[in-house]
């Protein structure tokens, strides 16, 4: 699918070496296939790298600028944009912030909004772009907690092309966390579920990957107080953050991902793992019709460490080809409901509707 259009594209971050915000980057270069042009106003730069007909203009966060000075540049941006071209659609990607500042700019010239949002939490900001945006679009129906006529479910947008299974894991069973280490994240529950397995005489090793925001230091140093408390200081190991660009061979390489956390949206690193073929075991309230045919297997309680090591159990304990054709039916889900191409499709699709939309009120 592709169509003539020339897109404004709102950012929170554009950096490909990004270990969380990387994807935006690979969102970016998919839809570009399908427009014309596409500037992107974002948050925080990093390392670009994008399609030759996409342009990165940035508000200058990671220049250290204050929240006043990065409002100037959103406006000075915005407003030359504007002014040297037109633009048949905005697409504001988690900057739910952005779509309400741009909106009375946006709207008077006719230019439809279509707002990514994926959290459980729904805030006044988020109230306020409901009701000045003209689409809104999440991964799932858990993801967007707004009763709105304008929702629609699009699924997540993993590259199914890069995110594929290689079978390449290597004894022992290795089990994966990915990401941000916080208290939401529930990581002691796995460390404690791997106390339990230590115990019953179970070889693997357990490796947490994610980054940890300053206001976080001190969680961090009370899991590894309690890795060391269990002596799985052998086992555990805390590799910090990896860029997205370099994740997949992680997760090829492993036998089971883990993800406690409760978020209330879907999780774009489980369907990551999914998609390289990895079993995973979560307790995400999201997931449950995801994963309702694995209920027994996948499915567990946010906090029931000995719930969760029966199931890792199951998993280490499962013939090979058995733990590859799980992860081969959950690759197809992924494949089938959030694919990458089928989100840039649908998103291409939704902003050639509103251009066509706003020409017929002109």
């Amino acid at each position: 699918m592709s169509q003539n259009l020339r897109l404004l594209w709102f950012n929170l971050m554009t950096d490909a070496d990004a270990p969380v915000q990387g994807f935006a980057t690979d969102w970016i270069n998919a839809v570009a296939k399908r427009c014309t042009a596409v500037d992107v106003i974002t948050m925080q730069a990093g390392r670009i790298a994008v399609a030759d007909n996409v342009r990165v203009f940035s508000v200058g966060k990671e220049k250290g600028y204050n929240e006043a000075r990065r409002a100037f540049e959103f406006y000075r941006l915005l407003n030359r944009l504007l002014h040297e071209n037109t633009y048949d659609a905005c697409f504001a990607h988690i900057q739910s912030l952005f779509a309400v500042m741009g909106a009375p700019l946006l709207r008077p010239r006719g230019i439809p909004i279509t707002l990514w949002y994926a959290h459980k939490a729904v805030t006044p900001r988020l109230r306020l772009a409901e009701k000045l945006v003209d689409h809104i679009v999440t991964a799932s129906p858990e993801s967007f907690r707004i009763d709105s006529p304008k929702v629609q479910v699009i699924g997540h947008g993993i590259d199914t092309g890069r995110f594929t299974p290689q079978n390449a894991a290597q004894d022992p069973f290795t089990i994966i966390s990915v990401s941000r280490i916080a208290p939401i994240k529930r990581l002691e529950t796995i460390i404690e579920a791997a106390s339990m397995l230590k115990q019953d005489g179970c070889d693997f090793r357990l490796r947490i990957i994610g980054n940890t925001n300053p206001q976080d230091q001190a969680y961090a140093t009370e899991l590894k107080a309690l890795a060391a408390a269990y002596n799985l200081t052998s086992v555990v190991e805390f590799t910090g953050e990896i860029p997205h660009h370099a994740i997949v061979p992680v997760y090829q390489q492993a036998h089971l991902m883990v993800n406690i956390s409760n978020t209330g949206a879907v999780d774009k690193a489980v369907l990551e793992a999914m998609a390289c073929g990895l079993p995973v075991i979560t307790a995400n309230e999201a997931f449950q019709p995801i994963l309702a045919d694995w209920r027994d297997h996948l499915l567990v309680p946010a906090e029931a460490p000995d719930m969760l090591a029966n199931k890792i159990l199951n998993i280490m304990n499962m013939l090979p080809e058995t733990r590859q054709a799980l992860g081969r039916s959950l690759r197809r889900i992924v494949v089938h409901d959030h694919s990458l191409d089928h989100l840039a499709d649908t998103l291409v699709r939704l902003f050639g509707d509103g251009q066509t939309a706003a020409k017929e009120k002109s």
